[in-house]
């Protein structure tokens, strides 16, 4: 084999590893955007129904504690106005 064959032998070898790095980097770029839509999806549909279900009992909770409050200030009001007004002495 002579020097020039020697040379266009390595850099095929060369080019035929870069070829097949390159060709699994692409496959290895695609799989991980993959698996980070697959997390994602599964964040957005499985994760968040178990937080939604607490959220919404911490948020039921607060609304009925918002509406006792209403009603104590209502039986405030209603017994404000049902007081006898009484007569006024002229002195």
């Amino acid at each position: 084999m002579t020097p020039e064959q020697m040379v266009y032998f390595v850099l095929a070898i060369v080019g035929a590893v870069g070829t097949v790095y390159w060709r699994w980097g692409g496959v290895i770029g695609k799989v991980r955007d993959d698996l980070a839509a697959h997390k994602l999806y599964v964040a957005e549909n499985y994760v968040t129904k178990t937080g939604l279900a607490e959220q919404t009992t911490q948020i039921m909770k607060a609304i009925d504690g918002v509406a006792d409050r209403l009603d104590g200030v209502n039986q405030r009001l209603d017994r404000v106005f049902e007081q006898p007004k009484t007569a006024r002495r002229a002195t």
